[in-house]
């Protein structure tokens, strides 16, 4: 059977015990009702982008096959295979596997198993679910795009009247750093904070700050000038010991009622130190996003991001460790088509300009996207992720 005839089966399969398992828990109360769902994000794409998830042509993006619930009044589970493709091949892997509590007192909830860090403002979101076909360069070059991880989770909520959350996360890191020096050290741990309160009857905001302490140490490949080229990748692409992002997001609806139209203003940035052993104590990446999308009908969408990323490269030149400084934006617009809630048509045209080189003259950005026209499609069916603010 074909790679094309498994996912198909595959997804039939899937949309039926959809059908099955939310038909059979009618008379369970939602809380406690296992569901599955499945999401397809497919997407062609003029030319694949900088530091991009998406390959030249048709393809798919970041999509799912979900199963969650819960076991008792105690804990509940989740478990996602997610898949996509790569170089015109079909893509799996376990994205989440977890028990979380339930009834913990004082606020406290505890998640073990494989889960998204909930560092910054998007990455515990499911890319699927972005308001752009691409994440900010922000994310794509210090997260992989969507880190999630084997580890623990500890939050606490505070009794406030506005939102306040503390959380402490530690992970392996083998998925944000594959390939880490021997005498590494198998652990990163995060610190966050979430803080939200409405201004007014029409408006909210939401701050957060998240520090991540990593202790996997990235091996410097060997240089191979004839292997630069587009970067694909699912880990870090410039890893760290210390990274502080901050988040800030603002919205406005007329009345507070978002059915019909929504202003939505998101800002980040971040700072990573400690590249590592051969870089100076001075060296940084620093990466930012703003963004904003403004629903004026219930069914469509504009918006519009400019990002960008410094960085310093290090590469290995026959045992000799070299950095080159590179900086790369990118700018891009879209407007969205929803039908309904679990559809999405979308548009975005990219632009991305790179500088910089190393001490041998060669651009840190080898390949970037001059113009990168995508058009996506997502579809939802059956149970899908609980929507963040």
């Amino acid at each position: 059977m074909s790679k094309h005839s498994f996912l198909l089966l595959t997804l039939t399969s899937t949309a039926l015990g959809t059908v099955a398992i939310n038909a059979h828990a009618q008379a369970t109360p939602s809380a406690d009702r296992w569901q599955a769902g499945v999401v397809l994000d497919g997407a062609s794409t003029s030319r694949g982008l900088e530091l991009g998830a998406r390959d030249k042509g048709l393809g798919l993006g970041h999509s799912d096959l979900l199963v969650r619930g819960a076991f008792n009044e105690h804990f509940s589970g989740e478990a996602i295979l997610g898949f996509h493709t790569e170089d015109k091949k079909l893509e799996k892997h376990i994205e989440n596997a977890w028990v979380q509590t339930r009834a913990l007192p004082y606020g406290l909830q505890v998640r073990a198993g494989r889960f998204a860090s909930q560092i910054g403002y998007l990455n515990e979101l499911h890319p699927h679910t972005d308001d752009f076909t691409e994440r900010p360069l922000l994310y794509r070059g210090f997260l992989g795009g969507h880190w999630y991880d084997d580890g623990l989770r500890v939050n606490w909520t505070a009794p406030t009247p506005f939102y306040l959350r503390f959380g402490a996360e530690t992970f392996t890191g083998k998925k944000l750093v594959p390939e880490a020096t021997a005498d590494s050290k198998s652990r990163v741990t995060t610190l966050n904070m979430k803080i939200g309160n409405d201004i007014s009857k029409s408006s909210s905001w939401q701050w957060g700050l998240s520090h991540v302490n990593n202790r996997r140490e990235a091996e410097v490949e060997l240089h191979d000038p004839a292997a630069e080229g587009h970067s694909h990748g699912h880990a870090a692409s410039f890893s760290d010991k210390n990274m502080w992002i901050s988040d800030l997001v603002w919205k406005w609806a007329p009345d507070g009622n978002n059915r019909n139209q929504q202003l939505r203003l998101n800002w980040e940035y971040a700072q990573v130190s400690g590249i590592n052993r051969y870089a100076d104590s001075s060296m940084r990446h620093r990466a930012s996003s703003l963004g904003a999308v403004w629903k004026f009908n219930p069914a469509w969408e504009v918006g519009v991001r400019t990002d960008w990323l410094r960085v310093n490269k290090p590469e290995n030149h026959e045992g000799e460790i070299e950095f080159g400084k590179g900086r790369l934006k990118e700018n891009a617009i879209m407007v969205a088509y929803k039908p309904t809630h679990m559809q999405t048509l979308r548009l975005q045209l990219t632009h991305q300009r790179a500088t910089g080189a190393n001490d041998e003259g060669e651009a840190v950005f080898a390949n970037p996207a001059r113009r990168s026209i995508q058009l996506q499609y997502v579809i939802g069916f059956g149970a899908h992720g609980a929507h963040s603010y």
